[in-house]
């Protein structure tokens, strides 16, 4: 059986990250091709001025964010309260204590109003899934908001374009709604009938056009590792 085609549309570093974590689960049953769709541009910033007791992070790249201007000597909250592992993982690489939500928004939100820190520092991109500095504000919480990168569309490549038209099946996660956009945006009118999509979240699903979002695989938690289980949903059942 020729290996399953999975295209990886991750931006970097997240999209070398998930390569190897494919080929380590997967080895010889998987081709990976990783054409990025989004590219992270850090924006010069200045911390705003308050007596912040933690900072809000949503992703990794809002980590590496906060990792910037530490390395150029703002000064920033010891404590952050991560939305999961990962963003937590690069934030204690950065010296921050962190604290994880292990979900989505809705449970970031849940641990902060768990803990008394106020007011809040929320970094953050320009693009955002859901507003923390919206959800907390009528909970009583004082939250300053800074965007601290873009993500710019990346066009499909060469090798990618050629993998979606030439009807081999292909796994497609995708780790977000403005992922989705950017998808079918790129895809135009290729056809897309062959495609089985992963998706991260219910919103990122209900993007996709039929039949897509009917068939797509949805993770059961909004992470990395729930990612890779809904791929592995998705391989033929082994021949006996």
């Amino acid at each position: 059986m020729p290996p399953q085609m999975i295209l990886n549309t991750r931006p970097e570093p997240q999209a070398s990250r998930f390569a190897t974590e494919l080929g380590t689960v997967f080895g010889g049953r998987a081709e990976v091709l990783t054409a990025p769709l989004m590219r992270v541009e850090f924006l010069p910033l200045a911390v705003p001025r308050g007596d912040f007791q933690a900072l809000v992070l949503t992703s990794e790249a809002g980590a590496l964010a906060a990792q910037r201007l530490l390395d150029e000597g703002e000064t920033l909250p010891k404590r952050a309260f991560c939305v999961g592992d990962r963003t937590a993982e690069v934030a204690d690489q950065a010296g921050l204590e962190t604290v994880s939500a292990r979900g989505d928004a809705g449970d970031l939100v849940r641990l902060i109003t768990s803990h008394q820190a106020d007011p809040l520092l929320y970094l953050h991109g320009e693009d955002r899934a859901a507003d923390l500095q919206a959800a907390l504000a009528p909970l009583g919480r004082r939250v300053v908001s800074l965007v601290g990168y873009r993500q710019q569309p990346q066009a499909l490549t060469v090798e990618a374009r050629a993998a979606l038209a030439s009807g081999r099946r292909l796994i497609l996660p995708l780790f977000s709604p403005r992922s989705v956009r950017i998808f079918l945006a790129e895809a135009g009118d290729m056809p897309l009938a062959h495609l089985q999509p992963v998706v991260i979240s219910e919103n990122a699903r209900l993007i996709l056009p039929e039949p897509l979002a009917a068939r797509a695989e949805l993770a059961v938690r909004p992470d990395g590792p729930s990612m890779i289980a809904a791929i592995a949903r998705c391989f033929p059942p082994p021949v006996t």
